[in-house]
């Protein structure tokens, strides 16, 4: 019914222009006559050549503007994938970088940073795969009995937010999808994306409450017309300790190419080593 009086404006307009053949009345074949001369020809009388553009001016106003007048509002330009900044790192979120010493969110191998929005979660995650990147929820650093949040970059391009659960070494989506204000990109061959989840959720077997501590899992791989495969590395890296959300600290884990140097029992062998270097044989 909003658009009746548009539509019986849009009539008067019509007929006003002459666009539906309506015949003139007597008034106005008078003032039409008084506009020309004896002989036909045009008099003083301007005659009414802005009709159609009058009408169509009319027209587009009662097109864009509502009934009391006012514009309609139209819908905001859609802002591209803000870049995750990890100078915040430590600061006003947490973040847990694998790979090279020194990465951020555009070379680590895995990137994951995380804050809190009153009562959300804000995640934040990113990995050089073209297929999928995902964080699980673990009590115990082990695969199984899982919750997990995933983003998947599907064969149209988009990255999606997804969830899921492991049941044992195999991750099963769940129709249930805490995620919200969720974004993502895949640029660079890497996939990217932003999402909040609740702090509390009801008591449910594949959704955790965040505000308690969880190993967390990490994991990426490729994927299949936008469902996940097997992930990358046979060992995926997990937290050597519980995340809290409401501890930020920036951790660092160097990933397998790095960590020859950095394990306690290379050290002692090098320590070993040099010893025996500088006392010499027996």
């Amino acid at each position: 019914m909003i658009f009746l009086p548009r539509l019986v404006k849009l009539l008067v307009l019509l007929i006003q222009s002459g666009w539906l053949g309506v015949a003139p009345s007597p008034t106005d074949e008078g003032a039409l006559r008084a506009g020309h001369g004896e002989h036909g020809e045009p008099g003083h009388q301007e005659p009414h050549k802005d009709s159609y553009s009058t009408f169509a001016s009319e027209f587009l106003e009662s097109r864009y503007l509502s009934d009391d007048g006012y514009p309609f509002p139209t819908a905001p330009p859609v802002d591209p994938f803000a870049k995750i900044k990890v100078v915040d790192c430590g600061v006003t979120k947490g973040c847990i970088r694998y790979g090279k010493p020194g990465c951020d969110a555009e070379t680590c191998d895995y990137f994951l940073s995380y804050r809190r929005i009153g009562t959300d979660v804000e995640y934040e995650m990113s990995s050089d795969t073209d297929g999928w990147v995902a964080v699980g929820f673990s009590s115990d650093k082990k695969m199984g009995g899982d919750d997990v949040m995933g983003c998947v970059h599907d064969d149209n391009g988009r990255v999606r937010i997804h969830h899921f659960y492991n049941v044992g070494q195999w991750a099963k989506e769940i129709k249930r999808n805490p995620a919200r204000d969720e974004e993502g990109v895949f640029e660079n061959n890497r996939v990217t994306c932003r999402f909040k989840r609740p702090l509390y959720v009801p008591r449910e077997e594949t959704l955790v409450d965040l505000h308690l501590s969880w190993y967390y899992l990490f994991a990426w791989g490729p994927a299949i017309q936008g469902s996940i495969t097997r992930h990358d590395i046979d060992n995926p890296p997990v937290s050597d300790h519980m995340i809290s959300i409401y501890k930020y600290e920036d951790i660092f884990m160097p990933s397998t190419a790095y960590q020859t140097f950095n394990s306690p029992l290379c050290l002692l062998l090098i320590v070993a080593l040099t010893f025996y270097l500088l006392m010499g044989t027996p």
